[in-house]
């Protein structure tokens, strides 16, 4: 065993650990469901809710690198509707997270993504696609959701890559708007971890500098395969990537 900022980890740990910096740096750089990877993974090693609030401050890391790398491309249109609804999905998730297990929990995420799938497929077919991903209540519903989900489990990738692509964003587009819009939200959840949870402090802050190179490593690895992918490839790799993710957590 080795001793880590209070943390006692096995080899195993540490391998999992730094297997969750690289996932995680890649699913900022593009690759979506690599992120879906780290929670779990991340969770094996420190269990629920406290893996929670170890991930931000990793996940936190690699929003920086994601903005940085992809800053200019961003649709900040989006981003306005979304971001009130998120912070009221952070309420509600802080209020009742506490309440709710990790199966149901993974229950009601996968329902989730699978209806939000439905839609999606029936936006594209039906002569309202392009009206309702811009709407107000479309926005709110995604909003609130991805906030919420974010909160308890760090698993809102699904649900807001069903959002932007029901907006049809171009790759780097959508790619740009979600490093902008985890980063934001992925800050203003700090203060529920610190003072209603508990889950962060100063260890937490310092594991999460350890795991930085892993995080480097990731966004390196993430931004060289997009850049490979065309757009209409990227675009049905990121739908099956989260039909997948919906498939996880209703069978585990």
């Amino acid at each position: 065993m080795y001793t880590l900022f209070s943390y006692s980890l096995s080899g195993t740990d540490i391998c999992l650990i730094l297997a969750v910096g690289i996932l995680t740096g890649m699913s900022k750089t593009g690759i979506h469901g690599a992120g879906m990877l780290s929670v779990p993974l991340l969770a094996m090693v420190f269990g629920g809710q406290q893996s929670s609030g170890t991930m931000l401050p990793i996940l936190l890391l690699a929003d920086i690198i994601g903005v940085w790398y992809y800053h200019r491309h961003a649709s900040f249109k989006h981003l306005k509707m979304l971001i009130p609804w998120a912070l009221a999905g952070i309420f509600l998730g802080t209020v009742i997270g506490k309440s709710i297990d990790d199966h149901t929990f993974r229950l009601i995420m996968a329902v989730t993504i699978i209806l939000s799938i439905g839609l999606m497929i029936w936006l594209n077919k039906d002569r309202h696609k392009e009206e309702v991903p811009h709407s107000n209540w479309f926005a709110a519903s995604m909003g609130i959701s991805g906030g919420f989900t974010s909160m308890v489990g760090n698993l809102a990738g699904s649900v807001m890559a069903v959002y932007f692509l029901a907006a049809r964003l171009p790759k780097n587009v959508f790619i740009g708007t979600t490093a902008w819009f985890f980063l934001i939200i992925n800050w203003l959840k700090v203060p529920f971890h610190v003072f209603s949870w508990h889950t962060i402090n100063l260890n937490t802050c310092l594991f999460a500098l350890c795991s930085l190179p892993a995080i480097i490593l990731g966004a390196f690895i993430g931004i060289n395969i997009i850049h490979k992918i065309s757009e209409t490839n990227y675009r049905w790799l990121i739908i099956l990537m989260t039909i997948v993710a919906a498939i996880f957590m209703l069978f585990k």
